[in-house]
């Protein structure tokens, strides 16, 4: 019995594997776009409840702006969704998109992002999130360690295997650094580039990535080593996008030269 639900349960992720990130990566995707819109508007709903929201006119128009016009050239279906953007009053230097049209961008942010170019690397990278699925398969791979984990118990229950707690406490931290950690790496090298698209094709100066993270590299990780991290190391992800600025570039420079630069101004 044990190996038919081991055997049902890979054959079904295998099956889900089948989805293909915008870079060709594959993933498993588990959960369907209707119940991620729910949670992601839930969140929103709650931080919004919790955290105070900017009223001040020009830093949201500023803000919209910015996100507008990376939003106006995602795909379809992204672009489709009826984006809610909200600036919040904190001292956080972020920024992050939900799956069911939800971005938010913190005050503490501006103070980093140093013009509307860095500020579109920012909310360029999150949409890329959300154009990748990476919250589904962030869900769905925990969803498949879970029931891995789960019927590796039952089996050494099963079979009576000596240190069960113990081997199933190596199970768990070998699963957060060889498969967990190197994937939430993945999705953000992933919504690095993916971002660094939507800004060239939106008319955002690409070049301002590499300074925007150099910026944010000078705010301090805390020295994190790269492999227990769930981001790259800043070296890392700025040699990344160095990698891919000749092609980005070149987007940009078209849109230039057709005199379609956005217009944000704080």
């Amino acid at each position: 019995m044990l190996k038919k639900l081991f055997i049902t349960a890979t054959c079904a992720l295998v099956i889900a594997a089948c989805a293909q990130s915008p870079t060709g990566r594959r993933q498993i995707m588990l959960f369907n776009d209707a119940d991620l819109s729910k949670m992601g508007a839930q969140t929103f709903d709650s931080m919004k409840a919790e955290v105070p929201i900017s009223k001040d006119a020009k830093t949201n128009n500023y803000v919209q702006c910015v996100a507008n016009s990376l939003l106006a050239v995602t795909p379809e279906n992204v672009r489709a969704q009826s984006w809610e953007i909200v600036v919040f009053e904190s001292d956080q230097v972020n920024a992050f998109a939900l799956p069911g049209g939800k971005i938010g961008v913190y005050t503490g942010l501006l103070k980093v992002a140093e013009n509307k170019d860095q500020l579109a690397a920012v909310v360029g990278h999150e949409i890329g999130h959300v154009i990748a699925g990476h919250s589904n398969e962030r869900l769905s791979t925990n969803q498949a360690i879970q029931t891995a984990m789960s019927l590796g118990d039952a089996g050494m229950k099963a079979y009576g295997v000596k240190y069960q707690q113990e081997i199933m406490a190596l199970i768990g931290t070998g699963s957060q650094f060889g498969i967990v950690l190197p994937f939430s790496r993945a999705h953000e090298s992933e919504s690095d580039i993916i971002g660094l698209d939507l800004m060239a094709r939106a008319g955002f100066e690409p070049r301002q990535a590499v300074n925007l993270w150099q910026n944010m590299a000078a705010q301090g990780s805390g020295g994190t080593p790269e492999f227990m991290s769930t981001h790259p190391a800043p070296d890392t992800r700025i040699r990344e996008l160095r990698e891919k600025l000749p092609e980005a570039m070149k987007t940009f420079n078209e849109r230039k030269a057709a005199s379609a630069l956005p217009k944000c101004r704080l």
